[in-house]
């Protein structure tokens, strides 16, 4: 997955079909035409020396 960062907007671009798919998945997990968007909120802390993963919650 590739991750760009340009000021406060992220964009995330899947390069496979697992990636794609994934993506698609949290895309309709975090928003909601009809109610409210959520939110991701770290986790813990992201370390690549420690762990090369970082964790998010979603809340609403």
């Amino acid at each position: 997955m590739q991750i760009n960062i340009e000021k406060n907007l992220v964009t995330m671009i899947p390069e496979n079909e697992n990636e794609t798919a994934q993506l698609e998945r949290l895309w309709n997990l975090i928003v909601d035409c009809v109610k409210f968007n959520k939110k991701l909120v770290p986790v813990g802390e992201y370390v690549p020396v420690k762990s090369n993963q970082a964790r998010f919650a979603i809340e609403q």
